[in-house]
């Protein structure tokens, strides 16, 4: 049986949260913050290790935030991604401030992270359910050189969406055998009456079913995915002409080009329970109720760890 680490996704800036640090937002019943819960989960199905992915000028702060109490029950390791962290070749162009995002995040543990890893983001909810499933997973997967083999857990539209703004989303086609067969980023995602209305790459509008298999980044991969991942970026960089400032580096992108080379397999677990987090301020008060409704159904203890 393999080990496995979960790589927690916490260096975004938090643009549509008002530029706060979201994912340091105390929610939960003690006081504890989404990641903590993701944490106890993720120790309880069986992971060896958690390696978060933050910014060098926030490491003060998770350090303060995240209970002592938490990282003495799981090793724990920190890696960076910054705007400057790019092949050798490469430089930050002149007026880019943002994140290069979720691909390069990830690429920040190579080197670090060397055994099979689930991915997900430091702000959404997940369940305990999907903690199992991805381990299990990750348990068991061998590296196969010629085909990455992964997974991820798939969400239902309709309950990923926020009643406070507009959101981004990994739209998926799944198989009969329950296979990725693509995967397109949609933004600007909002429901309207019984469908949800987006854009997709290109900016044109799609209507999608309440019912949607989406991606919520929370993937299984093996440690070779980190070493493509490393190729995949010099590509994206050598392509971004005229979008130097904006361009983004995004980890669905990636899966679903891999998809159409078929140089990738994903298994799609399914989680029957509801994902919650907090995209907008306003989300906030829904996420402490979520997690106040979990306690009182016996879910979770009154304090963690």
């Amino acid at each position: 049986m393999n080990k496995t680490t979960l790589v927690i996704m916490a260096a975004g800036m938090g643009s549509r949260y008002g530029g706060g640090i979201k994912q340091l937002e105390h929610v939960g019943v003690s006081g504890e913050i989404i990641m903590e819960y993701s944490i106890y989960d993720a120790i309880l199905a069986g992971f060896n290790k958690v390696v978060f992915i933050t910014r060098k000028e926030l490491e003060t702060e998770f350090k303060k935030i995240i209970k002592p109490s938490v990282l003495g029950q799981i090793e724990t390791e920190y890696v960076f991604q910054e705007l400057h962290h790019l092949p050798c070749s490469f430089s930050v162009p002149e007026g880019r401030t943002k994140p290069w995002g979720t691909g390069h995040a990830v690429l920040s543990c190579l080197g670090t992270v060397k055994e099979p890893f689930a991915v997900i983001n430091a702000d959404d909810y997940y369940g305990r359910e999907a903690f199992v499933k991805i381990h299990d997973f990750l348990a068991e997967v061998q590296p196969n050189p010629s085909c990455l083999q992964s997974a991820m857990v798939g969400f239902v539209l309709e309950n990923t969406l926020s009643e406070n703004g507009q959101v981004t989303r990994g739209v998926c086609k799944v198989d009969e055998q329950h296979m990725l067969s693509s995967i397109e980023e949609t933004f600007g995602i909002e429901r309207q009456g019984e469908i949800a209305v987006g854009k997709n790459s290109a900016g044109e509008r799609v209507e999608l079913p309440l019912s949607t298999p989406v991606s919520m980044n929370m993937w299984g991969f093996t440690p070779d995915f980190l070493e493509l991942l490393e190729g995949r970026f010099i590509d994206f960089l050598n392509g971004i002409s005229g979008n130097e400032t904006k361009a983004e580096f995004l980890l669905p992108e990636v899966v679903g080009t891999l998809l159409k080379e078929q140089k990738a397999e994903v298994q799609v677990l399914t989680s029957s329970d509801r994902w919650f987090g907090v995209t907008y301020k306003e989300d906030k008060e829904l996420v402490v109720r979520s997690f106040r409704e979990l306690y009182e159904k016996g879910r979770y203890p009154e304090t963690l760890f």
